[in-house]
């Protein structure tokens, strides 16, 4: 099932609509679940930063995050093998509402296991896909070391939340999305990162267009940085512990692969704190009228609390800078109550 391109070349600036839609139409039956999103072009973030900005809404997935499209994938490849009991997935939100969708839908029996961080509403959204949910631990790491024991004591296939490659196929459907709908290459990409999953499908896509080039600025919170913080030591880090208000960002040590893509000179690590994520996610809502949650304002973080200009400034930008395409990787984690119930903890 993994994709391919036309005659297993890759693709190119000179290919045209027609091929790209062709090949969009192939990727979708691939996987049901996720669904094209808009890319929008943002009037306050472009004002704010002297270029356009597009904005990708993978808030707008069914499941309110990207993750659906690598889970999704991933899912669909677990039952066509027709081997399996049923799935498990350690997750702080996002990718078990993925896999408790995904396996809804394909009639699978789904375990998720989250750590006590979890806000109460996601476990709700999650029984209500269908799926058996278990709080363990405080953290991922610990809901995922539980999900690995269930999964070899009762035979169930185990969903990673991003550390597998056939979620990162998935996930690399958003660039070549990119590149059907940008009028050219964009002058760069800014994607949050947690474990690493969506980074790693983003530069997968990158390669697959021709963009491979193109910059990718990586955003993580404070509490929450195990790529930056890798990245600066030049091999995995395992952070002491997760500090970080963003648990959907809470994985102690990136993926291998995330961190061989952080090599790349292309590849720029930031990190910004909980409350300028915060403070992002509240003037997100204000110029866009979207909810999104603490995970994702790291991301739009880059744009609100000036680090786009700050890297223009010392040369590892360009300036100007073509359009800048932002990530909005999802909200599925967040209500009203949730949003204030950070500000509360954040603000105190």
């Amino acid at each position: 099932m993994d994709f391919e391109l036309p005659g297993n070349t890759p693709l190119r600036e000179s290919y045209n609509t027609a091929t790209q839609k062709k090949i969009l139409r192939k990727m979708s039956k691939q996987n049901g679940f996720h669904v094209i999103t808009p890319l929008l072009e943002s009037t306050g973030m472009s004002k704010r930063i002297g270029t356009t900005v597009y904005l990708k809404m993978e808030s707008s997935q069914p499941t309110g995050s990207f993750k659906i499209r690598g889970i999704g994938y991933m899912c669909q490849n677990v039952a066509n093998s027709n081997k399996s009991k049923g799935v498990i997935c350690s997750s702080g939100g996002n990718a078990g509402m993925a896999t408790a969708y995904a396996a809804r839908k394909l009639s699978l029996p789904a375990t998720i296991v989250l750590p006590s961080s979890t806000p109460q509403l996601v476990a709700q959204k999650l029984k209500d896909q269908g799926a058996t949910v278990k709080v363990v631990g405080k953290v991922w790491d610990d809901a995922n070391a539980e999900a690995l024991r269930l999964a070899e004591s009762e035979g169930l296939t185990v969903i990673h939340p991003f550390n597998h490659p056939l979620v990162w196929k998935g996930h690399s459907s958003i660039v070549h999305e990119l590149k059907a709908s940008l009028p050219s290459r964009p002058g760069a990409i800014v994607v949050s990162v947690g474990g690493g999953g969506l980074f790693c499908g983003i530069m997968e896509g990158l390669d697959e267009v021709g963009w491979g080039d193109v910059p990718v600025l990586c955003m993580e919170t404070v509490g929450a940085d195990c790529l930056n913080v890798a990245q600066k030591a030049r091999n995995l880090v395992t952070l002491p512990d997760i500090t970080s208000e963003a648990t959907c960002l809470g994985a102690k040590t990136a993926c291998q692969q995330a961190f061989e893509y952080s090599k790349r000179p292309n590849v720029i690590s930031e990190v910004v704190t909980d409350l300028q994520a915060l403070e992002a996610v509240e003037l997100f809502l204000d110029d866009e009228r979207v909810l999104v949650e603490l995970a994702c304002g790291a991301s739009l973080a880059a744009v609100y609390s000036g680090v786009i200009q700050r890297l223009q400034e010392e040369g590892r930008l360009p300036k100007p800078l073509d359009s800048l395409v932002m990530i909005v990787c999802g909200g599925g984690s967040v209500n009203l109550a949730q949003l204030q119930h950070l500000q509360a903890v954040i603000r105190k």
